[in-house]
């Protein structure tokens, strides 16, 4: 703790010098003269993280192993950073170049970052598209002659096989194959989950904000509750109880958990769609829509909903992030998606293990890894992109 806190004061010390020599070069200029000490220390401290950053890199891509194993997962996350920011750079660029005129004008004002989230979510759906013609097996197939718990890296002296690159599970289950069948589980149900949600609540939220009166009251007083209650552990709850009905009924536990986590979100989605309906229910042409006798539903779904699709799409992504999320904690937990099917949540749990080994061989502890990085990515990646369609629904410019 000694040399952080004297690293601490030798940026503080740079901080002040830095300041005082621009000001001094530059003749006082506004830059210098107004730049706070904070401004300045944070210069200082940036390019002091970003030396260390460069430096870790190079003793992550040394000769030698005890040294370069250090520093594996930094060099890792470095490259990957870098790819993937290259990656968006180009498909923003095959945007602008190749595409309706439409598209076109959307990825010449879209940014880096919102580039970067619609590539990620464009490789989630085609991998869970496809992800029966990716896979090199089944998502539950039990690979007969072939041991359980190849190590992953393809290392025979570690007790790997270069035929199974992320080795095999507990049972003799592909990993490789389970992760990418991991896409399509996860991300299809946190999809439909979502939409449910979104039918359930916008309606309702919809019909309450049109209706007003004692039935607005009642399904407010119904969410609040609902609302008052934290989510993942009310959704925990209620999958231990649906792990107990559902044998004796005969229905998957996972459309239970579909149903649950629907009903839990679509709470927030009332929210939302109840106060941006109340904004518009008072506008003029709702009020000659109700003069002309359209019904309830057109209303709601001709009127209403039109003028509120930019505050619900960047609600969907953020609701889709929560749900994703949901689902993945619950399969940890082990009352989510269920064996035989693959799912992310559940991967990181049965795998957590190989985590063990990280310090001797570092690519053994990536299978758990690699789903949990899974999991946040398309989460960054959807947030990304709602943040960008926040921007632009708001009408701000840069």
């Amino acid at each position: 703790m000694i040399w952080f806190a004297a690293a601490l004061l030798g940026f503080a010390v740079i901080a002040w010098g830095f300041r005082f020599a621009g000001q001094v070069a530059t003749g006082r200029a506004p830059y210098f003269r107004d730049m706070t000490f904070g401004v300045a220390y944070g210069y200082i401290f940036a390019v002091a993280a970003l030396v260390w950053l460069v430096w870790a890199y190079l003793q992550g891509r040394s000769p030698d192993p005890a040294v370069a194993n250090k520093f594996f997962f930094l060099r890792i996350a470095v490259e990957g950073f870098i790819i993937f920011t290259i990656g968006a750079w180009l498909f923003r660029l095959l945007g602008r170049n190749v595409g309706t005129k439409g598209t076109k004008r959307l990825f010449r004002s879209m940014p880096l970052t919102a580039s970067f989230g619609v590539m990620m979510i464009l490789i989630y759906v085609f991998v869970a598209v496809f992800a029966s013609f990716l896979a090199p097996y089944g998502q539950a197939e039990i690979i007969r002659g072939v041991p359980a718990n190849i190590m992953p890296g393809g290392d025979i002296a570690l007790g790997g096989n270069p035929d199974f690159p992320l080795g095999t599970d507990q049972i003799g289950r592909d990993i490789l194959s389970r992760l990418i069948y991991g896409a399509q589980n996860t991300v299809g149900i946190a999809f439909a989950t979502t939409v449910i949600a979104f039918v359930l609540g916008g309606s309702m939220g919809f019909l309450a904000a049109t209706l007003g009166g004692w039935l607005d009251q009642l399904l407010s007083r119904i969410v609040d509750v609902l609302m008052a209650i934290p989510s993942l552990i009310f959704a925990l709850l209620l999958m231990t109880i649906a792990s107990v009905w559902a044998p004796r009924l005969g229905i998957p536990q996972t459309y239970f958990m579909i149903l649950i986590i629907a009903v839990i979100d679509s709470t927030r989605v009332y929210r939302l769609s109840r106060a941006v309906g109340q904004s518009i229910v008072v506008m003029d042409y709702i009020e000659a829509a109700k003069l002309r006798g359209e019904g309830m539903g057109y209303l709601m779904f001709k009127e209403i909903l039109p003028n509120a699709t930019a505050p619900l799409l960047a609600e969907f992504g953020l609701r889709f992030c929560f749900v994703f999320l949901t689902i993945a904690s619950l399969s940890f937990l082990g009352v989510g998606i269920q064996p035989p099917l693959a799912d992310w949540g559940t991967m990181v749990r049965d795998l957590g293990g190989f985590v063990n080994f990280a310090q001797f061989a570092p690519m053994v502890a990536t299978p758990p890894l690699l789903a949990a990085g899974a999991i946040a990515l398309l989460a960054v990646a959807v947030n990304f992109v709602v943040d960008w369609m926040l921007h632009r629904s708001s009408g701000l410019k840069d």
